[in-house]
């Protein structure tokens, strides 16, 4: 990652990963972006797409919490799986998803690598722990696919064990589906020189730092594998019961709008009448007196 770029191209990446931290930034700050900015704020070319998207997000975000009280309310169970290269905004989208649910409802699963007991089991065994019960959703950030992908690229599993995972998988996908699991599949795709910029966005944020790994870079250096590895993916686990969906995700706020909007396609929730919300009184008794808290007990008032 330290390769050298000439000086306008070198203005050009550092512009783009630019204009890519303060998107970021702005969606940390999109609560309080008021209608009036929005509105009003015609100085940039491309504030627009950034109004249309913050607000097909908001509207997005809304037919969620529809579906997750269809969820909940019909007990229902929902699997998504996010497949994808490193950097290819799988956590973007499912952060917009969960933004504004309820995390006893919809959770997210981001499984480390396997421990030494975990090794041992039986391959889907630590996947089914987290599956969802009545009334939840569950979205898995990397999945049972990693044998398809880092494991085969990386040699992490043998032969044996790779044509094995093909023989069951589509058997255990079928199984969840027939005890009433809904399961969706995304993998996003992006292309070699988009992986490349956002692993240089990342070398230059330190907030995103955390992000990279020596894995990252192995698998950067083995692109042309790990495309291999997905071909052979997506011909041999693409079944009727349980498709994949492919996300074009060069651009993040697209692929995360079309990401939700095709989601909401899938399952056939319809929004579900709640009684109204009336706030009781509050108790309020004479003799109640309230005591005295210690001024050291308080945060100090900074800003």
């Amino acid at each position: 990652m330290t390769e050298k770029l000439l000086p306008d191209h070198h203005d050009a990446v550092m512009q783009r990963i630019e204009r890519d931290l303060l998107d970021s930034y702005d969606e940390e700050l999109e609560m309080e972006i008021d209608d009036a900015r929005l509105a009003g704020d015609e100085q940039s070319g491309d504030f627009l797409d950034r109004q249309t998207y913050f607000r097909e997000l908001l509207r997005l975000q809304g037919e969620l919490v529809k579906l997750q009280d269809w969820v909940q309310h019909h007990r229902k169970k929902v699997v998504i799986l996010f497949e994808g290269r490193d950097a290819a905004g799988k956590g973007g989208v499912i952060k917009r998803i969960t933004q504004r649910l309820n995390p006893r409802v919809c959770r997210v699963a981001a499984l480390p690598a396997p421990n030494d007991r975990e090794r041992t089991q039986w391959y889907f065994q630590r996947y089914v722990s987290h599956l969802p019960a009545g009334g939840e959703i569950v979205l898995f950030d990397r999945s049972w696919y990693n044998r398809a992908g880092v494991e085969r690229v990386m040699g992490f599993c043998t032969d044996e064990e790779y044509e094995e995972f093909f023989r069951s998988v589509p058997e255990f996908e079928k199984m969840l589906i027939r005890s009433g699991i809904t399961l969706v599949k995304y993998w996003f795709s992006i292309t070699d020189d988009e992986q490349h910029l956002r692993f240089l966005g990342r070398i230059h944020d330190p907030l995103k730092q955390w992000k990279l790994s020596p894995m990252d870079f192995e698998s950067r250096r083995r692109w042309e594998a790990y495309t291999k590895a997905k071909e052979a993916m997506l011909e041999r686990t693409h079944i009727p019961e349980a498709p994949w969906w492919l996300v074009q995700a060069v651009d993040k706020k697209k692929a995360r709008l079309n990401c939700i909007s095709h989601l909401l396609t899938q399952l056939p929730y319809e929004e579900i009448e709640h009684p109204a919300i009336v706030l009781p009184e509050r108790a309020r008794n004479p003799e109640y007196t309230r005591h005295p808290v210690p001024a050291s007990m308080y945060v100090p008032e900074i800003y």
